[in-house]
């Protein structure tokens, strides 16, 4: 084809989802410990990541370098091939802002070539989905034009919803005050969480008790999705599949849908939220908030 659709790891897709689907993808980077380097990009299983994390180990992300970026996108520009990149929102990492300047130097270099880089205001199996229906569309056939318009005309109608059952990992990430997460543990409080607009992650309410926390997630697609037919819905965990396959059973109450994602939460958005993290994902009304 003319174009490459790249995306990143921080989508939380099965990993050999790209590999399948020609999709290429960026490697979020995490510290695991004082300074121990790990790419993102499937050598560690998911289990022994939140059983690190359950044993204090501390992880950190980083952002993709613009050094990065150009080592990735100039040599499919360079063979005379625009790039589609679907990345992690601005609003959670400093990795968006360096793919637009490198696409901007490119630009200059290569000014035949162009590489669209939309700030997506997705995050984990909410950009995988975002990403998965992009694929169908590119494999419909749909040109590089029509398919950047397609993403800006239809990203904001991908839903995000959260809850996570240790506020601490909040706390760490800076999402939560030390007295909050406190209070929450001790109370059994959970947050509910989505992805704004701008693409942070939002807390916009509790609930007392870890099922009806999860049921929270199904109410609110309740909420926000009116279609009783989809195509494909998503459910992400951080390693309690269980309570993702409740979440599951939950949905086909109310929902027909001919695919379901279920996947363990990778490094780059698990080291945020921690061990029994919960989010379901679908096409619903357009987000206005």
């Amino acid at each position: 084809m003319s174009y490459v659709l790249y995306t990143d790891s921080s989508t939380d897709l099965p990993w050999d989802y790209y590999k399948e689907n020609d999709l290429r993808f960026v490697p979020m980077q995490v510290t695991m410990g004082d300074n121990e380097i790990y790419v993102d990009d499937g050598s560690m299983d998911a289990k022994t990541f939140y059983q690190k994390m359950r044993d204090g180990v501390v992880f950190k992300t980083s952002q993709y370098s613009e050094y990065q970026y150009l080592e990735v996108f100039e040599p499919i520009v360079k063979e005379g091939k625009d790039i589609l990149y679907l990345g992690l929102t601005a609003g959670l990492s400093g990795s968006h802002e360096s793919a637009c300047r490198v696409r901007d130097q490119l630009k200059e270099k290569y000014p035949g070539r162009t590489i669209c880089v939309p700030q997506t205001s997705a995050v984990s199996l909410g950009l995988g989905l975002l990403v998965h229906e992009t694929v169908k569309q590119r494999d419909a056939g749909l040109g590089f034009d029509a398919l950047c318009e397609w993403v800006q005309e239809n990203m904001l109608y991908f839903h995000h919803r959260f809850t996570v059952d240790d506020l601490m990992f909040l706390f760490r990430g800076g999402r939560v005050s030390r007295a909050s997460a406190l209070m929450g543990t001790v109370l059994s409080i959970k947050p509910r969480l989505h992805v704004s607009l701008d693409g942070r992650l939002i807390n916009h309410g509790k609930i007392r008790g870890r099922k009806a926390s999860l049921l929270g997630l199904v109410e609110e697609m309740r909420q926000h999705c009116d279609t009783k037919d989809l195509d494909t819905i998503a459910i992400c965990h951080g390693d309690c599949e269980d309570e993702a396959q409740f979440v599951l059973e939950e949905v086909k109450k109310y929902y027909n849908f001919n695919n379901a994602i279920v996947n363990p939460l990778a490094a780059a958005i698990g080291t945020h939220v921690g061990p029994g993290v919960v989010a379901l994902f679908f096409v619903g009304k357009k987000r206005v908030v």
